[in-house]
């Protein structure tokens, strides 16, 4: 499961650096759940011919991320704008049991505002 949701994501990266068949398989095979057989008789081509293919556009995907590391990075910044989410909130929380700063509780609420804005892009 873990390397399918790894390709998955991979395929939203890198999925229009590659040949319009190999991406056409690898979301056949990895978003759609279809399997080699059928691929292949869709395409009209043998399983070991969608195997091949498959094979070398993941090794092409993970080589594009090992020297660019876009879909990386971005697990990394989702991961901070998470927690700079969860500061926020605490912040609040802390603000409202100890002294209620106007100033601090909108600057909270914009900063969380923001990263929620980033997150969802």
């Amino acid at each position: 499961m873990a390397k399918n949701y790894e390709m998955a994501i991979l395929i939203d990266f890198y999925g229009d650096m590659l040949t319009e068949k190999q991406r056409s398989f690898l979301e056949y095979y990895y978003n759609d759940d279809l399997s080699l057989s059928e691929i292949a008789e869709n395409e009209g081509i043998t399983r070991q011919g969608v195997r091949d293919a498959i094979k070398r556009a993941e090794g092409q995907m993970l080589d594009m991320e090992e020297r660019l590391g876009m879909a990386k990075r971005f697990a990394e910044l989702s991961e901070g704008l998470k927690d700079i989410i969860q500061y926020s909130d605490k912040i609040t929380q802390y603000n409202l049991r100890h002294g209620l700063s106007k100033e601090i509780n909108d600057y909270s609420l914009e900063i969380k505002t923001k990263a929620m804005t980033l997150l969802e892009t």
